[in-house]
This record gives C-alpha cells, sequence and structure tokens, in this order.
C-alpha cells in the first residue's frame, strides 16, 4: 500500500495569544481531491502554509509526500504546486523569465520548461503575453501564470487556495476538468475555497475546518448523510458560525431604510 500523499496529526499552531489551529487529524491518500473549507480565520490557510513549508513554530506532526515540512523543507518544495489566490511574483520580469527561473529552480532543462509550458500557457490562451513583464498582468493572467509555474515540474501534490479568483468561464472549466484528470493520474490536490458548489463538484472528500479544529470530514454524501442537510452551504453553516443570513440581510436593509429622525 502507497504512504498517504499528506498527513497531519495534532497540529497546533498560535500566533500569539490566538490559538489558529487547535489539533488538527487528517489524512489524504495519493490520487484524491481533498477539500478543505471553512469561514474567514478558521485555520485553512495556516494549515496550508505549515504543509508547504512556509510556516515554522507548530506542534504536532505534518508529513506530506513522505516529508517533513518543518526539517525537510528542500524535499517538499520539489514535490508539491502551490496556487493562493494572490502572490508576489517578480513583476519586472516578462512571462517567459519568470517560467524559466521556477522551471530551473526545480532542475529542469530549459528544453522541458519552453516544452510544457508552450503547452500549457497555449492551453490558458496565455502564449501571446511571453514577452510581456508580469506587471502587466490582469488579475486573470497572473493566475494563470501561477498555474503554470506550479504545474511545471509535474508536482505529486498541488496545494490550490482559492484557485480560479479572477479566471474566465472557460478557464475555470478548464482548471475543473485539469484538477480532475490530475488526480485520475495519482496526483493529489488539497483545494481550498470559499466556491462550495466547485468543491461538491470536484472534491472527492471535504474537510470542514472551524475555529482551528476539524468539526467533519468525508465524502459530500457522507457528509449529508451526517447532517441531514442536502448542501454544502448548509452543511457547513450548520457547523460553523454561519447561518442566520436571512435576518442579518434584513437588519442591514432595516439599517439603510433608517433615515436617522426619531
Amino acid at each position: 500500500m502507497s504512504s498517504p500523499a499528506i498527513e497531519v496529526r495534532g497540529l497546533r499552531k498560535s500566533y500569539g495569544t490566538k490559538l489558529a489551529l487547535a489539533g488538527v487529524d487528517l489524512t489524504v491518500e495519493p490520487g484524491t481531491v481533498q477539500g478543505y473549507i471553512g469561514a474567514n480565520g478558521a485555520g485553512k490557510t495556516t494549515t496550508v502554509r505549515i504543509l508547504i513549508g512556509l510556516l515554522e513554530g507548530f506542534e504536532g506532526e505534518a508529513r506530506v509526500a513522505g516529508f517533513d515540512p518543518r526539517t525537510e523543507q528542500v524535499e517538499v518544495k520539489r514535490r508539491i504546486g502551490y496556487v493562493p489566490e494572490n502572490a508576489a511574483l517578480f513583476d519586472t520580469m516578462t512571462v517567459a523569465e519568470y517560467l524559466l527561473l521556477v522551471g530551473r529552480l526545480h532542475d529542469l532543462d530549459d528544453s522541458v520548461i519552453i516544452d510544457r509550458c508552450t503547452e500549457i500557457l497555449d492551453a490558458l490562451d496565455l502564449t501571446s503575453r511571453l514577452v510581456s513583464r508580469v506587471s502587466s498582468l490582469s488579475k486573470g493572467m497572473r493566475q494563470k501564470l501561477l498555474f503554470c509555474a506550479a504545474l511545471v515540474h509535474d508536482p505529486e501534490v498541488l496545494f490550490l487556495d482559492e484557485p480560479l479568483t479572477g479566471l474566465d468561464v472557460n478557464a475555470s472549466m478548464l482548471i475543473k476538468e485539469l484538477i480532475r484528470e490530475l488526480a485520475d493520474r495519482g496526483r493529489t490536490i488539497f483545494y481550498c475555497s470559499h466556491v462550495l458548489d466547485v468543491v461538491e463538484r470536484v472534491c472527492d472528500r471535504i474537510a470542514i475546518v472551524d475555529e482551528g479544529k476539524l468539526v467533519a470530514e468525508g465524502t459530500f454524501a457522507e457528509l449529508v448523510d451526517q447532517r441531514g442537510i442536502g448542501s454544502l452551504e448548509g452543511i457547513l453553516a450548520s457547523l460553523t458560525d454561519g447561518g442566520g443570513e436571512e435576518d442579518k440581510a434584513r437588519r442591514i436593509l432595516a439599517a439603510l431604510s433608517d433615515d436617522g429622525e426619531g
């Protein structure tokens, strides 16, 4: 049997007096699209930053592709791709220069980088911007560039944090299909998003985190059976501080209607 692609045990992390993660346990098998959802501040990004080797000072155990991100950051980074919602890029570089840099950091030959990136950029309709400065790219174009950089070395594990932000409809459809195809090839995708209908459709399993704790995990069908609620939105609301949106909306409208007199 193959070892887990991702495994965390008793994962805890604090920022000063604020507890961001309070003992998360999660195992993700190879070839799985693992959804990881929760409200803002629930601990999602902290978890991802620990797993990709960008955050230290945590308690518990973590393994990605068999390596410890605390002590084996380089080995972890060799095996992962990462697409954040927003990323600081080298704005003065051209698209081609940036991708060559990323590929070389992964010890790829230039010919391999060029062949792979040509195909990826063509599929994403970004080939025409090869000589454009990164600073000139729109939000959606920058997101496409991040995908290309994350995929160029064919990573074992792909971390996606709100990956569809800024993408047009066609690009979003392509990325969702690509996620499924990658999983079918045995790659593992760790998918964080607030777009719950997409999580329902593309994820094999879904973990829900609230205030640093894992409060539910399973397939969408299993979560529906456990909670007796037919939508991921409803399930998430029932497990967190969500819900009551209709009443909140009415209160906002009432405030807007108040003329301030009397």
